[in-house]
């Protein structure tokens, strides 16, 4: 992405079912370095094998969640899988001052709370696997997925791509690289959005 004068970030609001690929998707785009920055969002949900806390998640107890809420230091949380997540709002702050492109890897459910705390600066984009039968198979490709998790995650699939419509942009993941051009190409409109743009924009 190319500088402009824009004053304002912007908050990269990526969702799909399980097994759509925004996971890869993210991590391709944070390794395009600057503007880039992730959102470490808090969670209850225990740390798995290769997760570093405060890199991935930040993984805290059911009690220190319930404190956050009342102290009301989320922008957005959702419970997901029977585990809760939420991102705390001091960070967002943060990155919407400092002109930064900042990527939340969330749920129907925390898009929607973002998209009402922030309506100027959240983009929502949804991503999909080309099919249920592609989602399934690239579930059952993980290999670390119980058969009670994987049915639990296809029954959420088919609840959670009812609310495609309600996203400002949807992208088929059937072909990675293109997925990621095409959230790029979403990135560099947003960034040259007039919203974005505040007091002067010519220098004398």
């Amino acid at each position: 992405m190319s500088s402009n004068k824009q004053n304002r970030g912007i908050l990269l609001i990526l969702s799909s079912t399980s097994g759509g690929g925004k996971s890869t998707i993210y991590k391709a785009l944070l390794e395009k370095g600057d503007p880039f920055a992730f959102s470490v969002s808090a969670t209850t949900r225990p740390i798995r094998s290769g997760e570093i806390d405060g890199v991935h998640y930040s993984f805290i107890s059911d009690a220190e969640f319930d404190r956050m809420v009342e102290a009301g230091e989320f922008a957005e949380w959702a419970l997901v899988h029977n585990k809760r997540y939420g991102s705390p709002r001091k960070y967002i702050d943060k990155a919407l001052d400092e002109n930064k492109v900042m990527i939340f890897e969330i749920d129907v459910q925390g898009a929607a709370q973002l998209k009402k705390a922030f309506p100027k600066d959240a983009v929502l984009v949804f991503i999909v696997a080309p099919s249920a039968a592609e989602t399934e198979k690239r579930l059952r490709g993980r290999k670390s997925n119980t058969e009670e998790d994987i049915n639990l995650r296809l029954e959420n699939a088919r609840e959670e791509i009812k609310h495609y419509c309600e996203y400002d942009y949807l992208v088929y993941n059937e072909v990675i690289e293109e997925a990621i051009e095409d959230i790029l190409a979403i990135v560099r409109a947003e960034s040259l959005a007039i919203k974005r743009f505040a007091g002067k924009i010519w220098s004398e």
